[in-house]
């Protein structure tokens, strides 16, 4: 999620050579704000490793839902659902115009070609072999038309983005919302094609795959992949197209370069708290109401206010860096430095977790309260290991081999 490392180069200037950027040229707010995204995004993907889809969707139906439980869930849903595939996505649109440069520079576009097709690779590896919901083919496959603009004005990238962005944003809160007008028959449909419906029985038959041994539930696994790649790389394209081009235009204006004036990110933070209460308004209701298909489903304030978080996110967390707090920010952008290695480990520790044959084999029985806990288990030993790997190492084991593999030669590893 956009798990891809944002500055391989400093600035989009030709290069005689061409080399991963220097640490020393890193650009901190964008490793700062990554880092976050990376951990966010372990919130909001936990539950579809431990439980089958339907349950991500209506977690009312999860056996032994109850109040603590439902503030678990609104904690992730009000604070991280669609905020850090948000930031992920802004930030990816930042990398293509920081690898590619300016459309004239061939040799830095063919490299931007190279580096998106060893993403797709790992994509398809990842989502087949590991966890259906990998996001990095549809990073990969966006980025081969968001790099045709990329040589757009920040002002038209804005522009374009936002504008595409609210319509998308619209066009969905539409449709869902279109469902409350439906025929009954169609409505039950609806229902159940989105695993909405409270049935124990079809629960147990979508849990027993991920309970097998390590062979059938990696087959299982792989069939899962065709039928949702597909969908994601047709439904979630123009949405993805959308952020990533605000996350360019954001980058040109100097606003993730953390150069934009201090009352912008003020004004953002205002912003985004005002969203952040908004958001805990609807779901309020929708806990209340026992999680209505319609309103629950459509979440027009979430769906619409979820970029002014994330862009609060970003905000604060720039003040702070600016205001003297880099030390302590540090660990932060040492796991967005590693955001692929991270991003990559934190399926493999929760398929350990939770798939049959991998390991404990939990699938099924954790519930939100327990989640919070591996979730932090998680963070704490990214922001560990993070800032001890680079202390000896330029970047992660994953980005080395990705770069490596980017520029066709092998790149230094160690630290000088």
């Amino acid at each position: 999620m956009a798990i891809a490392e944002t500055n391989d180069a400093v600035a989009p200037a030709p290069l005689a050579k061409l080399a991963p950027v220097a640490t020393s040229d890193r650009l901190f707010s964008l490793d700062m704000v990554r880092g976050l995204a990376v951990l966010g995004i372990l919130a909001v993907n936990a539950m579809t490793f431990a439980w089958p889809w339907s349950v991500s969707s209506n977690p009312g139906i999860q056996p032994g839902f109850d109040a603590e439980a439902a503030q678990a869930w609104q904690f992730m849903h009000v604070f991280f659902q669609d905020k850090m595939r948000t930031l992920f996505s802004m930030l990816f649109g930042a990398s293509i115009f920081l690898i590619g440069g300016e459309r004239a520079d061939k040799a830095r576009g063919k490299l931007l070609r190279s580096r998106l097709f060893w993403l797709a690779i790992f994509g398809a590896i990842h989502g087949l072999a590991f966890w259906f919901g990998d996001i990095l083919l549809l990073y990969a496959w966006t980025g081969l038309f968001v790099m045709l603009v990329r040589s757009w004005s920040a002002r038209t990238l804005l522009i374009t983005g936002v504008s595409v962005n609210v319509i998308c944003s619209g066009l969905y809160v539409g449709m869902m919302s279109m469902l409350a007008f439906a025929p009954p028959e169609a409505m039950t449909q609806a229902m159940e094609g989105a695993g909405w419906v409270n049935d124990p029985a079809k629960l147990a038959e979508a849990i027993a795959p991920f309970q097998g041994d390590a062979l059938s539930v990696t087959l299982h696994v792989m069939s899962m992949w065709p039928t949702v790649v597909p969908m994601m790389l047709i439904f979630f394209l123009p949405a993805t197209i959308a952020l990533m081009l605000i996350g360019m235009g954001l980058y040109k204006s100097g606003f993730l370069a953390g150069r934009s004036p201090a009352w912008v990110y003020s004004l953002f933070i205002v912003a985004g708290a005002g969203s952040v209460w908004m958001v805990w308004q609807e779901t309020s209701a929708f806990v209340a109401a026992g999680f209505p298909f319609v309103e629950t489903m459509s979440k027009p304030y979430n769906s619409f206010l979820a970029p002014f978080i994330s862009l609060g996110y970003a905000s604060l967390l720039i003040l702070l860096a600016r205001s003297g707090l880099k030390l302590i920010l540090t660990p932060l952008a040492c796991a967005g430095r590693m955001a692929f290695t991270n991003y990559l480990s934190q399926t493999l520790i929760m398929t350990t977790i939770f798939y049959g044959g991998r390991g404990l084999g939990w699938y099924g029985q954790i519930g939100w309260p327990e989640m919070w806990m591996i979730i932090g288990g998680v963070w704490a030993a990214q922001l560990i290991w993070s800032p001890l790997w680079l202390s000896v190492f330029q970047m992660g084991p994953l980005e080395w081999g990705w770069r490596c593999l980017t520029y066709k030669r092998m790149v230094p590893l160690r630290k000088a």
